[in-house]
């Protein structure tokens, strides 16, 4: 099982790549599991700082293997949590930043999980499409609530009513992703910003993303929050070393922060 989710961790980044090519990166529920376990261990790991999440050469992923989804078709928010879920519960409440590198095809669940994503990047001949309506089901993991907030209901219907193919340039006009770049460019422009933000401090970066995630509220309640959090962090040890290499004109060192 480890042959088909690959997890790598180097300089902070832990990468967790889908590597299935001969069935195009189907996900079964081993495969959720193993990637489930990388996030969920990442996150408790100081030396863990960012997420990668990618797939092979010119394959992200086709979405569920549905020989082993039909064997067990999973019940998401039932009794029993099932692999799918215990992955995308791990997807969405990780503290620490994920980033999507995406090549070429990219189908249902590996459409639907880029939007719990903090960033996301895609090879200009990668294609998304999620496939629900067509095979008669519903729309999965938040994707009818924020799909429509991304973009406004009339494009995210070309995906969840119409079932069309966005292509790279598509997914960037939308916001789906936040940048293009050519295949062989495309690891590159990814681990260039997960070492950016590696080097980060990983108290403010936590902080930032669990804000950013909050339910919509009155701005006055939010600025509270942002303030009460501010003030708090202002005597942290990372503002510390933060302030001392400001004043001494070099880069902060946050590497023995978690």
């Amino acid at each position: 099982m480890s042959n088909l989710v690959l997890v790598e961790d180097a300089e902070g980044i832990r990468t967790i790549r889908f590597n299935r090519p001969e069935k195009k990166n189907a996900i079964t529920r081993a495969m959720y599991s193993a990637a489930a376990e990388a996030l969920e261990t990442g996150d408790s790991e100081k030396s863990i700082k960012v997420f990668v999440i990618t797939g092979t050469d010119g394959i992200f992923t086709a979405g569920n293997d549905m020989v082993d989804f039909m064997e067990r078709p999973p019940h998401v928010g039932g009794g029993d949590v099932p692999p799918v879920e215990r992955f995308m519960r791990a997807l969405i409440g990780a503290e620490k930043p994920v980033i999507a590198a995406v090549d070429g095809l990219a189908i249902g669940i590996g459409v639907t999980l880029l939007m719990h994503c903090d960033i996301v990047y895609a090879s200009n001949r990668s294609t998304f499409k999620t496939p629900f309506v067509d095979l008669a089901l519903a729309p999965e993991f938040g994707s009818s609530q924020l799909f429509p907030q991304m973009f406004g209901h009339a494009v995210a219907a070309e995906l969840l009513l119409l079932g069309n193919v966005w292509g790279a340039d598509r997914a960037y006009q939308t916001g789906l992703v936040n940048g293009t770049t050519p295949p062989e460019a495309l690891m590159d422009m990814v681990m260039g910003a997960a070492r950016n933000l590696a080097a980060k401090a990983p108290g403010s970066l936590r902080a930032a993303k669990k804000l950013m995630k909050r339910p919509p509220e009155d701005i006055h309640e939010r600025i509270k929050h942002e303030g009460g959090l501010f003030n708090e962090m202002l005597r942290s040890p990372e503002f510390a070393e933060a302030a001392s290499a400001f004043m001494e004109r070099r880069k902060p060192d946050f590497s023995q922060f978690g």
